[in-house]
């Protein structure tokens, strides 16, 4: 018999999409709004260059927009959807945000290939004495090489993917729903 944590890491990385970002939404008692606003202010943040605190980005922006504004959303939700881009995923969406930013800024001299790009990231890597100035001195060189194209070129990619996260999310809740309901009448005739 196979041992069930045997999982090859496809299998591994399934399972745990399902148990963060499958399963807070299709278990959430929240209408289908709510939990779609969740996604798409976690993806926003996912689609930002602050790689590290884009969680407690959203829990922020969940605390000011309920107090200041009355605006709620599934804060799981939002917290879960942040990790869209991880460490696999984050020099390649640096990447596309640089290069759009470029194009933005209309430097379309400077479009360099990805592995220049993955060389100006590898020399990031600066350390300091403490996880606080190696995070500072960090910061400071990215922004000194990309940042502002960086930044910029975020803008739009944050906009469209949370604006698709949003429909996305709502329509699969939704369906969900009422698929869940359907069978449950089903069932009891």
């Amino acid at each position: 018999m196979n041992n069930p944590r045997n999982f090859n890491w496809l299998d591994r990385l399934k399972r745990l999409a399902r148990h963060k970002l499958h399963i807070p939404m299709t278990r959430s008692t929240h209408s289908p709004a709510h939990i779609a606003r969740g996604v798409a202010v976690g993806v926003v943040w996912a689609s930002t260059p602050i790689f590290g605190l884009q969680m407690i980005s959203v829990f922020l922006t969940w605390v000011v927009a309920r107090k200041l504004f009355g605006w709620d959303f599934s804060l799981v939700n939002g917290l879960a959807w942040t990790w869209a881009t991880n460490a696999f995923t984050i020099i390649p969406s640096f990447y596309i945000f640089w290069l759009t930013g470029q194009v933005m800024l209309g430097r379309f001299d400077d479009l360099t290939g990805y592995s220049s790009f993955k060389s100006i990231v590898d020399n990031w890597n600066v350390q300091g004495s403490d996880l606080f100035e190696t995070s500072t001195n960090r910061f400071i060189a990215l922004f000194d090489t990309v940042g502002l194209p960086l930044t910029i070129g975020c803008i739009p990619w944050a906009i469209i993917c949370s604006w698709v996260a949003y429909k996305l999310s709502y329509q699969f809740v939704a369906t969900y729903r009422k698929r869940r309901t359907e069978r449950m009448v089903r069932s009891r005739t």
